[in-house]
Formats: structure tokens, C-alpha cells, sequence
């Protein structure tokens, strides 16, 4: 009997994240083209779309901000100017956190 289709929702939140320290590692690390382990990359990727998701909503609701000027600015200030390559549908799975 196959199992039912769930969507998958991510519950990392700013306070499960790594710390700061390893975070900013992490960023070095992959900036400066140095080997990263695939537990990891996968930190690092969960962090760096919890940062951008919070990002986005932080200035979504805020009045300084014209209306869908968030996306492009969170993208070039989290991913864009550190040198990573964009993920597939980040918009879209930032729905999916809390």
C-alpha cells in the first residue's frame, strides 16, 4: 500500500541554526574554494536559505522597502556578493519554513 504524498516542510528556525562562528567558517570555507565535508555543505546550505528567508520577510513588511524589492535584495546580499551560486526555487522553499 503506498504511503500518501506530505509536503515536506523545513522547521529550521534562526535558533536550531550552527552558531555564528561556524557559520562565518563555513562561508570562508566555501569562498575561498577549500574542501567542505557533505554534513557540512548541508549546514551551511540550510543556514545560508534560513538567513535568506528571513531576510525576505523581514523586509517584506517593512515600509522603507517597495513592494517585491525584497527578493532581489536579500539574493544579492546573502548569495550574490559571496560569490555562491543561486539554489533552484529559493523562493519557493522559503514558503515552506516557519
Amino acid at each position: 500500500m503506498p504511503k500518501p504524498n506530505k509536503s515536506k516542510t523545513l522547521k529550521k528556525t534562526k535558533n536550531k541554526m550552527i552558531s555564528q562562528t561556524k557559520y562565518k567558517e563555513l562561508i570562508k570555507k566555501r569562498q575561498h574554494h577549500k574542501k567542505l565535508s557533505l554534513k557540512e555543505r548541508k549546514q551551511l546550505d540550510e543556514a545560508l536559505l534560513v538567513n535568506y528567508c528571513s531576510c525576505v520577510k523581514s523586509l517584506k513588511y517593512s515600509t522603507k522597502v517597495k513592494d517585491y524589492l525584497e527578493y532581489p535584495v536579500c539574493m544579492s546580499s546573502i548569495y550574490k556578493k559571496r560569490g555562491f551560486r543561486v539554489p533552484k526555487n529559493v523562493t519557493a522553499k522559503c514558503k515552506q519554513t516557519q
